[in-house]
């Protein structure tokens, strides 16, 4: 469908052994204080515009489904999710408005589907805004995300931020896919503290059908794709 990528991806360093050993006390550290951070303009106002359409959705079809595709990137995946899902509202959301803007080259078919938004905002603050308005997420994507492989910027990563245990309550299943096992398994300890339970999964190499262009840059350069799914 879209032009095959050069398998000139690098492999991830870390300078960590393993679980980072204060992921169980940052992970409760949250867990305990919540969130109140003011959100940011642009992220509430994106969030009130796409809460429209959801709520208009959700009436036209009182079962309909939303699949959430957080760090969607240039929304490749967010419109292979709406072929994939035509009964669903897929939103995929992004902080970067240059990824969100981008064509998506061989994917142009796919804008007749009609049954995706893409917003441009900042997860922390929507995900917080998702959860008080209570979206009845069925699936909640967070698809290669930065892995912040350094162990000094273990809050950076999601699992470690304070918006984990607000992310974490939103979805039925929660699926998330990286190139660093070591990041889903961090990621699956943390959810067994809120109770979310899984299995990491190795993908198999299939460049041509990725959901995202990293995950066909990764595959194309013979690294191992691993999915972990979650239900509560």
């Amino acid at each position: 469908m879209n032009n095959m990528p050069t398998g000139d991806s690098k492999a991830i360093i870390t300078n960590q052994p393993g679980i980072h050993e204060k992921l169980n006390e940052v992970v409760e550290k949250h867990l305990s204080h919540p969130f109140k951070k003011p959100y940011q303009m642009h992220t509430e106002q994106a969030f009130n515009e796409v809460n429209q359409a959801v709520q208009a959705f959700l009436s036209e079809n009182p079962q309909g489904e939303i699949i959430l595709d957080a760090c969607c990137g240039v929304g490749q995946s967010t419109r292979i999710l709406a072929k994939k899902n035509p009964q669903a509202l897929v939103i995929g959301v992004d902080k970067s408005a240059h990824r969100i803007n981008r064509n998506v080259e061989g994917f142009e078919e796919l804008e007749e589907q009609g049954n995706f938004h893409l917003v441009r905002a900042d997860l922390n603050d929507f995900y917080r805004l998702v959860k008080a308005a209570n979206w009845p997420v069925t699936k909640h994507y967070i698809l290669y995300p930065n892995p912040w492989p350094k162990a000094k910027h273990l809050q950076r990563r999601w699992h470690g931020s304070a918006v984990f245990p607000q992310m974490t309550s939103i979805g039925q299943q929660l699926i998330l896919r990286s190139n660093w096992r070591l990041y889903l398994e961090e990621f699956q300890q943390a959810a067994g503290l809120v109770n979310l339970r899984g299995n990491i999964e190795a993908l198999p190499v299939d460049v041509k059908n990725a959901l995202t262009p990293f995950e066909a840059k990764y595959q194309a350069s013979q690294q191992v794709c691993y999915q972990l799914s979650l239900v509560r």
